[in-house]
């Protein structure tokens, strides 16, 4: 399900940055937390671009389990 993190949480396990209070979130039914539709800075070597990345989306395009459950 998608919300919005009311507090700091750590590590994404999926992307490696922080989950801060107010990152849209999908929570897993496992209870995990990931990022959805976040929006970052990134720098490429000629340039930079914003890019809205769902790290759970793009983890569900090719997996279909938790990444720190894989066996649930």
């Amino acid at each position: 399900s998608e919300d919005v993190l009311s507090k700091d949480a750590g590590e994404c396990a999926i992307c490696l940055e922080e989950l801060q209070q107010g990152d849209t979130i999908a929570r897993l039914p496992c209870l995990c937390i990931y990022h959805k539709g976040q929006v970052f800075l990134r720098m490429d070597i000629k340039f930079w671009e914003v890019a809205v990345v769902g790290c759970i989306d793009e983890w569900f395009e090719v997996n279909r389990s938790c990444p720190e459950h894989p066996s649930d």
